[in-house]
């Protein structure tokens, strides 16, 4: 199947990079065989940005390619190694593109002006090393978190071409030909009956006022319904300042005139909404024929009462387009005029508002004979979750810690939680399944409290057996001398064991 060289809307998967893992690793030298933990963190997953390219009109490159992926972060390493960031994937769009949520069908972006971006796709934070969580209470944790997952979603690009003024009318009505003699656009025209297929830009200068101008293919009547190509284009004309109705006045199809073909793209715009604010000027075309002079001198009567400017124009001779172009200039210039004038970009910081509400909320869920859940939700909750290795008790104790500190523990003993009931905290589809046991001792074997090792308040073996036997050799001396230690028996002379030890010396 041949790929269109113009394409205007497209879906698109993007997905951010994951996070790197952090790493728990203790720092080892000669004689220094805990010498305190040096696990780095892990790096941030990249993230997708789209940015606007001014030199795009297409969005081909994505019906190419429909998913796009940033670089995960990288794992942590020993040494105090941060892992390496991800990069992020920028991609590039035509001027005038709005990106929204493919299962939502919310705007999340309107991309105009050239250089403007925006984040779709946000890279997932590295999980921290453990020394990065070490403190005075848990002097060498045993574990790092994992690297949170980047943020994957289904969007719709719809480019919306950003033009001044938009040519609207029947198909073979001559927009084309009005673009290609106003201007240096080169559309494919012909002397046969045929819709364009993709809408085209020109650049018209009007004494000192330059503006562009768009054809909009294929409008007929029902094209707000489906009917035709126009229903696809009519997008397009929701940017113009201004339309141009260009009506045909030399058509060999029955029962159409030019008031009649007003008529029905009138209607078409009106079931698009929207448009009802945009000036419109009428052109007349192609009173080169001799019927068609005729036929728009007896419609321009009729349509300028109207009140909307009417122009007899002739795109072969030249006939009326310098008119044309000025009036289209004036509706520019005024439209311009009205608008406000830009703000100055300047750099704003605003703090994150402070959120004083509950950070998690706790549902019970089930009765009967299935018993009951008590279910934890929260973001924090969910996030800490994910940074969680399970397979590390160490790990899952801090986790426990986290969640007391939070009162999650508190908040399940008032609502009537009782020992050993489900408890499940997480994101959906699969959070993890607890018994609820307050204060639960997680790796008793090395942790007095959940989440704390006591290594290092331990001697080394050898130290131990070392202060023993200095113990016992100091037990031994003192045996050795009188009670009060100086060896002196009273009489005016020393001990004789003292003394022999001095001889033997």
């Amino acid at each position: 199947m041949a790929i269109p060289s113009f394409v205007d809307r497209v879906t698109l998967t993007v997905a951010a990079g994951k996070g790197g893992h952090g790493c728990a690793s203790v720092y080892r030298e000669k004689f220094k065989p805990l010498g305190g933990p040096d696990g780095g963190n892990g790096g941030d997953g990249g993230s997708v940005v789209f940015r606007v390219d001014g030199g795009l009109t297409t969005l081909v490159d994505y019906h190419r390619q429909s998913t796009r992926r940033a670089q995960n972060g990288q794992p942590g390493k020993g040494d105090n190694q941060n892992g390496a960031r991800g990069k992020d994937v920028t991609l590039v769009v035509p001027d005038g593109t709005v990106v929204s949520d493919a299962r939502t069908g919310d705007v999340l972006a309107d991309l105009t002006g050239d250089g403007a971006e925006v984040v779709i796709a946000r890279g997932g934070k590295g999980g921290l090393g453990n020394a990065a969580l070490a403190s005075s209470a848990r002097k060498a944790p045993g574990f790092a978190l994992l690297g949170e997952e980047g943020e994957e979603r289904q969007i719709v690009l719809e480019l919306k071409v950003v033009a001044d003024v938009g040519l609207v009318g029947y198909p073979s009505a001559g927009k084309s030909s009005l673009v290609a003699a106003i201007s240096r656009a080169r559309p494919e025209v012909a002397d046969y009956p045929f819709t364009t297929l993709v809408p085209h830009l020109g650049v018209v200068v009007a004494g000192d006022t330059t503006f562009t101008v768009a054809d909009v293919p294929g409008l007929i009547e029902g094209a707000s319904e489906g009917r035709g190509l126009g229903h696809d284009f009519l997008r397009h004309v929701e940017r113009c300042a201004a339309l141009v109705h260009v009506v045909d006045c030399a058509t060999f199809e029955p029962n159409r005139d030019p008031v009649s073909d007003l008529g029905v793209i009138e209607a078409e715009l009106a079931a698009h909404g929207g448009l009802e604010d945009r000036p419109r000027l009428i052109a007349l075309n192609k009173v080169d024929v001799p019927d068609g002079a005729g036929l728009a001198d007896l419609a321009a009567e009729e349509l300028s009462a109207g009140g909307i400017p009417v122009f007899r124009i002739s795109t072969k001779t030249g006939e009326g387009l310098q008119a044309l172009t000025f009036a289209m200039a004036e509706l520019v210039r005024r439209r311009r005029a009205e608008a406000p004038a830009p703000e100055p970009t300047r750099i704003v910081i605003r703090p994150p508002a402070v959120d004083n509400g509950a950070e998690f909320t706790i549902k019970r869920i089930g009765d009967g004979a299935g018993g009951h859940v008590w279910r934890v939700r929260g973001d924090k909750p969910d996030r800490w979750v994910r940074q969680t290795d399970f397979g590390n008790a160490e790990a899952v104790g801090y986790l426990a810690d986290r969640f007391a500190r939070l009162g999650v523990e508190t908040s399940l003993a008032k609502l009537g939680a009782e020992e050993g009931d489900a408890v499940a905290i997480g994101p959906d589809p699969e959070p993890v399944v607890f018994d609820f046991k307050p204060q639960l001792e997680v790796g008793a074997e090395i942790l007095s409290r959940r989440g704390e090792d006591h290594r290092f308040d331990e001697l080394r073996p050898a130290a131990q057996r070392r202060r023993e036997r200095n113990a016992a050799r100091e037990a031994a001396e003192a045996d050795e001398v009188d009670g009060d230690g100086t060896g002196y028996d009273g009489d005016g002379e020393f001990g004789g064991d003292w003394e022999d030890e001095q001889d033997d010396d």
